[in-house]
């Protein structure tokens, strides 16, 4: 039995959620989650029973000490409430953990119950890809659905993935299975710079959830972060001339793919965006990681920076065609 005593009835409630671990490359889902609880306060109600889900032995508690007490930290998810006001009020359901070990069915079940005690209209689940995209261009940020309606309405795709799953799209399966209305949102970080943090990929997740829930999201000092986080990759980048080559390489394949689109739609919807920061709107207008195909990152994945063994240098991706597509899990 799900209790909730405490919590206020909810405005148009979304249920926002992303999790650690193979659908986070960089962290960016979960750092937004929790950008996103920090900048609204966010106010814990439930918790899961990490018993129930997570094998310690993968993810192990941790210990601290507290006034002088020893005390100990679960893995577990999370849930907290927070209150948007403004002229269109709106609450947020946010969901922030770690992909379950186990009993995948029983977590989502859980996760829906919470959902339909709350009353949630529409739940987002936020992930992040490993990707061939270049850290010097604009985030891809691609959304799906499994909703063929819905897709239509929010301007969003119908998934036709097949492959490995991780939690994000079992998540999915099961709002759809469920009746509840739920699209996902990945950003494709890249594979040769894929440590976290990745703020810049963060701020696309935000950026693009803010247009799919109609909220203005308070971005804080994350801008700056992202534009630090590329100088200082590109700092890094022109210290090797293959890597820069590499770099050179998937810039050219990017554009080549995104030359048909570049005017429109994607031009007006940027625009719209800076007008409403400008004006100061309160609402807007109507282990390894999860890779670009779907599977898991080898541990072979290339990295920006030296490992003890040499550098590695990166493989050069496949010429483009113009008309590929950025895959994505659903």
């Amino acid at each position: 039995m799900i209790e909730l005593e405490g919590v206020p009835e909810l405005v148009d409630p979304v249920m926002v959620a992303a999790f650690e671990g193979w659908n986070d490359a960089g962290d960016a889902a979960s750092t937004a989650v929790a950008h996103l609880d920090r900048e609204w306060k966010g106010e814990v109600f439930a918790a899961l029973d990490a018993e129930d889900y997570y094998d310690f032995q993968v993810n192990r508690p941790t210990v601290f000490m507290e006034d002088g007490v020893r005390k100990v930290t679960w893995p577990t998810t999370r849930l907290s409430v927070v209150r948007i006001g403004g002229a269109k009020p709106r609450d947020l359901v946010l969901v922030r953990g770690i992909e379950p070990s186990m009993r995948w069915r029983s977590f989502c079940n859980e996760l829906l119950g919470f959902a339909h005690e709350l009353g949630v209209e529409l739940v987002v689940v936020l992930g992040a890809l490993l990707g061939d995209t270049p850290h010097t261009r604009p985030v891809p940020i691609s959304g799906t659905t499994s909703d063929a309606d819905l897709a239509r309405r929010m301007d969003l795709e119908e998934t036709k993935y097949e492959g490995p799953t991780g939690i994000v799209g079992i998540l999915q399966e099961a709002c759809a299975h469920a009746g509840v209305p739920a699209v996902s949102l990945w950003a494709a970080v890249p594979h040769y710079v894929s440590q976290p943090p990745n703020p810049k990929a963060t701020l696309a997740l935000l950026n693009r959830l803010e247009d799919l829930i109609g909220v203005r999201v308070p971005l804080g000092e994350l801008a700056e972060d992202a534009r630090a986080w590329q100088t200082g990759v590109d700092q890094l980048a022109a210290e090797d001339s293959e890597v820069a080559e590499y770099v050179q390489s998937l810039e050219e394949a990017r554009d080549t793919a995104e030359l048909p689109e570049a005017s429109g739609e994607a031009i007006a919807r940027e625009f719209e965006r800076y007008l409403r920061r400008r004006d100061g709107s309160g609402t807007v207008g109507p282990g390894g990681h999860a890779t670009a195909d779907g599977g898991d990152g080898p541990p072979g994945t290339p990295f920006l920076r030296d490992n003890p063994s040499g550098r590695t240098r990166p493989p050069r991706p496949p010429k483009a065609t113009g008309d590929d597509e950025e895959s994505s899990e659903d």
